[in-house]
């Protein structure tokens, strides 16, 4: 066989080795993100608090509702939700199960862009340049979402802010409703964050850096979003190809600084698009991030 011809066979099964990674493989491998920030006022007991985000998650996902479900087992101080947990109109059962015992522990949430409306097939490349097609959307059962969340004693917020107790201490929480569709309103939210409380955590959906900088200038120690799904293609020496917002590719996911006292964490999230089920060298995941002392 011809040298081209042999280096264009090798290079077409690679890519077929890749593409069945990346469809049929990488987006059934969650896995759980450790990570840790000292943000807590001197002489505060750590709180360990489970960040989960992006589940679109449709009927029949069994396999990612057992796994969501199972992480009841870490026991975390808090639950905190950051939106596009559905994918289908009759996501709702799928997702109360999915929760399963963690909505017995103190939680939180937001709604995300795919909690209002479903997801709409759309050519690849919109996931890389931007915009989406004019095309009419199915409305989603959110308030059916949220009802949920909120009937087992997680806090909506929102656009709207709280105190919790959380092993008797303090956590002041606001979070804004989704960047993504516009529905923030941060000047409900606006204002000091709340001055007795161990950490002041903000939330939302969409990380915008316009959001960002409000929950930073207000005295936000962490911010917690999802959104970005971690860019889930990754390339090598590149890292998030796009974050379909306007944060920039490095902090597609984990846990960055944002300014000079602010901590973010964005969550890769758990799920995908069912119209684009590729994840690459971006596993989809559930964050654990315990939360201790400053010196």
């Amino acid at each position: 066989m011809p040298t081209a011809a042999k280096a264009l066979g090798a290079l077409t099964a690679t890519g077929a080795g890749v593409a069945g990674w990346a469809i049929g493989i990488e987006p059934r491998l969650f896995t759980l993100r450790r990570v840790s920030a000292e943000v807590l006022e001197p002489g505060s007991w750590p709180v360990r608090i489970l960040h989960l985000s992006d589940l679109h998650i449709l009927p029949g996902q069994r396999r990612k509702a057992r796994w969501v479900a199972a992480l009841a087992d870490l026991r975390p101080d808090l639950v905190v939700n950051t939106g596009d947990t559905l994918s289908h109109r009759d996501s709702v059962p799928a997702a109360v199960e999915a929760f399963g015992d963690l909505l017995d522990v103190p939680g939180a949430f937001v709604m995300g862009n795919n909690d209002y409306v479903a997801p709409i097939f759309k050519s690849p490349h919109y996931y890389f340049v931007g915009g989406n097609p004019r095309r009419a959307r199915v409305p989603l059962p959110w308030r059916d979402l949220a009802a949920a969340q909120r009937e087992r004693g997680w806090v909506d917020l929102d656009n709207a802010a709280t105190v919790l107790t959380v092993r008797g201490q303090r956590i002041a929480l606001a979070g804004v409703d989704d960047p993504y569709t516009k529905r923030d309103r941060y000047p409900k939210i606006a204002g000091p964050a709340t001055a007795d409380a161990v950490v002041r955590i903000g939330v939302l959906h969409a990380p915008q850096p316009r959001l960002l900088d409000l929950f930073a200038a207000d005295g936000y120690d962490l911010v917690l979003a999802g959104h970005t799904h971690g860019g889930q293609v990754r390339l090598p020496f590149v890292g998030a190809v796009t974050t379909n917002c306007d944060i920039d590719r490095s902090r597609a996911r984990g846990l960055s600084r944002w300014g000079a006292s602010t901590w973010l964490n964005v969550s890769a999230g758990l799920g995908h698009s069912p119209y684009m089920p590729v994840r690459f060298c971006c596993r989809p995941e559930a964050t654990l991030l315990t939360l201790t002392a400053r010196d």
